[in-house]
């Protein structure tokens, strides 16, 4: 079993916050039950060199499965996710606007997505997947990923934002000031501030923020899962329990 985060190169730590590796195997006789997989402020690729996934959306009939890459937008509902007997992903959780300046693509529109990546990368990203699948070495696939990536950031013109190193700050503080403080701070005015804000992170500054909260509650449960909700929810910054 493997589960392991890790920064990537120094080239790419403006557009990459961190590489996510998970790798379990499970016997054939094995029965594996979904895992409910929470909402978290951050967009991220996937790669499964191996066994792909299938995620479920609440109130959707169907899954989407046997995506080899997928693009993952800003989410606000908990997706189930089933794994298969050997379960490889490699995740690129990227920095905050990251995903928009190398796709162009506005956030809002990846919200609650779970798409196949070639749709976007075309067959740059086919080529990698081919060659993920054709290795054993952490190490190797990590290269071919890093090496995917400089590529897309050298066509990239999109220069980073004041707002992204905004939304950044949300993310590490899990707490926002006041909108017009955020506008001053991104030198736009608040109505300017929100709408590149969306077109950015997906969602609102207060919602992104919302978002960032519950999942460090989330982490902090899983990492003490003896620790009671009360002090999780007041380390978090809900004191509102009136």
């Amino acid at each position: 079993m493997v589960f392991q985060d890790f920064l990537p190169s120094p080239a790419l730590r403006e557009y990459v916050s961190i590489f996510r590796l998970v790798h379990f195997t499970f016997g054939a006789a094995d029965s594996i039950p979904f895992k409910p997989y929470p909402p978290r402020a951050e967009q991220y690729l996937a790669f499964y060199p191996r066994d792909t996934e299938a995620v479920h959306y609440p109130g959707r009939h169907e899954k989407i499965a046997n995506t080899r890459s997928a693009l993952v937008g800003q989410h606000d509902v908990v997706t189930d996710r089933y794994i298969g007997k050997d379960f490889l992903v490699f995740q690129v959780v990227f920095q905050a606007g990251a995903l928009f300046r190398l796709t162009g693509v506005p956030a809002h529109e990846l919200n609650n997505t779970y798409m196949d990546a070639e749709a976007i990368f075309g067959n740059s990203i086919k080529e990698v997947n081919a060659r993920l699948t054709s290795t054993d070495r952490y190490e190797e696939m990590t290269v071919l990923i890093e090496n995917f990536l400089l590529q897309q950031i050298r066509r990239s013109k999109m220069e980073r934002h004041a707002i992204d190193g905004v939304a950044h700050q949300i993310v590490k503080t899990n707490s926002l000031t006041s909108l017009d403080a955020l506008a001053n701070t991104a030198c736009l005015s608040s109505r300017q501030f929100e709408r590149k804000f969306m077109e950015r992170m997906g969602v609102t500054p207060k919602y992104f923020s919302r978002i960032a909260r519950f999942a460090e509650a989330y982490r902090i449960k899983n990492s003490y899962p003896d620790k009671d909700w009360l002090s999780i929810a007041l380390q978090c910054g809900y004191y509102d329990y009136q």
